[in-house]
């Protein structure tokens, strides 16, 4: 592995997880603002990344999720607030930022006619201390595409282009937005291990993305946006405990037979309707569930036992009046 001031380097074990002490901070925000005219993009984020994470910042479309990251990267100035990449501030100077980051935007794309060749020359002719082209296209499964035009390539392709990409400069830092849009389910789990990949090369990666189950699979920690403020940060297990709203139990009753629920112990909603029976609760809550189906002549149902997932804390966050779940 290469850091980008001192050549070959090795990290620790621990750094993969993201929460060691003795691991620093990859980035900071403090009380970032960003306006587009009357409008707030942005509206005072506050975050920061350790190194060695895969950090992912989730939100609906318009949630501040992209001025973010482009904030952090230099191409956007903030309103106000503090940005710090490895102590370097983007804006003050944007040569060392380069040096540090790389990344794969929204809506990244290429030249059509373009070959992955030129691609990978073109953008280590860019960079202070490029890593070894045929390398690069060998390492992420390229090298048969040397040749090969930019239209071409299948959508995971690509995708392992802009990648390679991205780390043509040896970056500490890859930010990755919205890198699975459009693509089928192999593809996307083709970039699942590349952005795995990219981490246990000894890169941090801030991840901007809308699937759930992509960030419940990847990232250490999650921040959740909405409105151009930040609602939640935690890991994805932390979520899901605090705003997944509990565990759903699922059978077919009528509604005259059922005993009443509401008062076992953990229940904490009983929708019924049509046949069709919801019971939500969190702790032990199931024992006292299977012994009033059982009292009341119901322990032939069938139960469909559903844990709470990081999708169910997102939506719950986001739609929630105080954006708290």
């Amino acid at each position: 592995m290469w850091h980008p001031a001192t050549g070959p380097w090795t990290l620790p074990d621990t750094r993969r997880t993201g929460h060691d002490r003795n691991v620093g901070l990859a980035l900071v925000i403090d009380d970032l603002r960003k306006s587009y005219g009357d409008a707030p993009a942005v509206d005072g984020i506050s975050l920061s990344v350790q190194e060695g994470e895969i950090f992912g910042i989730l939100g609906p479309n318009g949630s501040g999720k992209t001025t973010t990251v482009e904030c952090a990267y230099g191409l956007r100035r903030a309103d106000s607030g503090r940005i710090r990449v490895f102590d370097v501030d983007p804006q003050s100077d944007p040569d060392a930022l380069g040096r540090l980051v790389g990344a794969q935007l929204q809506d990244s794309a290429l030249p059509d006619r373009m070959r992955v060749g030129e691609a990978i020359h073109l953008f280590a002719a860019l960079a202070r201390r490029p890593v070894d082209e045929a390398r690069l296209l060998d390492e992420w499964g390229l090298a048969a595409k040397r040749t090969a035009s930019y239209g071409s390539l299948s959508g995971g392709q690509r995708q392992r282009l802009l990648v390679a990409l991205a780390l043509v400069g040896r970056p500490r830092l890859v930010f990755l937005d919205e890198m699975t849009t459009g693509l089928d389910p192999s593809a996307r789990r083709e970039v699942w291990e590349l952005v795995r990949r990219v981490r246990h090369d000894g890169a941090t990666v801030v991840l901007v993305t809308h699937f759930m189950d992509e960030a419940q699979r990847l990232c250490d920690r999650v921040a959740v946006l909405r409105g151009g403020r930040m609602v939640a940060q935690g890991t994805p297990a932390e979520l899901v405990a605090d705003h997944g709203g509990g565990t759903r139990v699922r059978f077919t009753a009528s509604a005259d037979a059922l005993p009443d629920l509401t008062s076992v112990t953990g229940v904490s909603e009983v929708i019924a309707r049509d046949g069709h029976v919801e019971v939500r609760g969190a702790g032990p809550f199931l024992v006292g569930l299977g012994h009033a189906l059982t009292m009341s002549g119901l322990d032939g149902v069938e139960l469909a036992v559903e844990g709470p997932s990081l999708e169910d804390a997102y939506v719950r966050l986001v739609t929630s009046e105080d954006g708290a779940g």
